[in-house]
């Protein structure tokens, strides 16, 4: 388990050896049109050094490297893309592994999320985040969570682009069941959800009570997926106090099969759609 800019390095530095390889050049040969030190493109390939976005760029111009989207997103991976974030706006309220996570759900094309005790910040209903956070931080100002409840509506955005973020959901009962910020607020946010199972980028799935003890139970978790570039895939992991990332092969595999797994287990779409809408009607 890594932070997250240790997760960035080595992706990103695998990444740019690729392309070094694709253009059929030397790392040597790589540092000499750059005006570097071999030893410095050494560093960057394997994550010993970050690499700038200026310095990503040099070398995509060297390798030949036009395509936009391919170029943000490894611009991203050394910390900024070609523009600057919008939650960069709300670093004053934002602890940077937040902002690291908001980074990476911006260029990722696939996420795949368990969770077992709150609807995923991707679905929440603005009034429903409010209520969350209030109870989760209590010590924040008004102002303050006026603030993060802005940001967890602004992240929503990537569902909504026009090559959109594909959104897969598993969400034990519990998060249905649970009612915060009361009966109104829940009663929306149910509605909400049913109404985002009809979208064609997130399928939602629900694990039942019935379907007893699963590994969901032991943690939430998401894995995110990238464009362009293989075994890319990152999962993320909350607990009270930190953000965990784990990018290693083994431990990518092991929670895409817990994920899997899970799913087989879960109700279809169409069920998950129907359980949903059962509940603000009292089923």
């Amino acid at each position: 388990m890594q932070q997250v800019p240790a997760v960035r390095r080595r992706k990103l530095g695998a990444e740019l050896r690729r392309q070094r390889d694709l253009a059929g050049l030397t790392s040597g040969e790589a540092a000499r049109r750059a005006g570097w030190h071999q030893s410095k493109v050494s560093r960057i390939e394997t994550g010993r050094s970050a690499a700038r976005p200026e310095d990503v760029t040099v070398l995509l111009d060297i390798y030949g490297v036009r395509d936009r989207e391919l170029r943000d997103l490894l611009a991203t991976l050394a910390g900024e893309g070609t523009q600057r974030g919008w939650w960069h706006d709300f670093r004053d309220v934002l602890p940077p592994e937040y902002r690291d996570f908001i980074s990476l759900e911006t260029g990722a094309s696939r996420a795949r999320t368990m969770e077992n005790s709150v609807v995923p910040g991707l679905l929440q209903t603005p009034a429903y985040a409010r209520a969350l956070t209030r109870s989760v931080l209590p010590q924040l100002a008004e102002r303050e969570i006026d603030a993060l409840v802005d940001v967890r509506v602004a992240r929503q955005a990537v569902l909504e682009h026009d090559s959109p973020l594909e959104l897969h959901a598993l969400l034990d009962e519990a998060v249905l069941r649970r009612k915060v910020g009361g009966e109104p607020v829940m009663g929306a946010q149910i509605q909400h959800l049913a109404e985002a199972a009809t979208m064609p980028q997130i399928r939602l799935q629900v694990l039942p009570f019935t379907a007893g003890g699963h590994i969901g139970v032991t943690g939430s978790f998401v894995i995110f997926s990238f464009p362009f570039i293989a075994d890319l895939d990152v999962v993320v992991l909350d607990h009270l106090t930190s953000t965990l990332y784990v990018d290693r092969k083994e431990d990518i595999r092991a929670y895409s099969a817990a994920f899997d797994r899970l799913r087989a287990h879960a109700l279809s779409c169409d069920e998950s759609l129907a359980f949903i809408s059962g509940i603000n009607k009292g089923a």
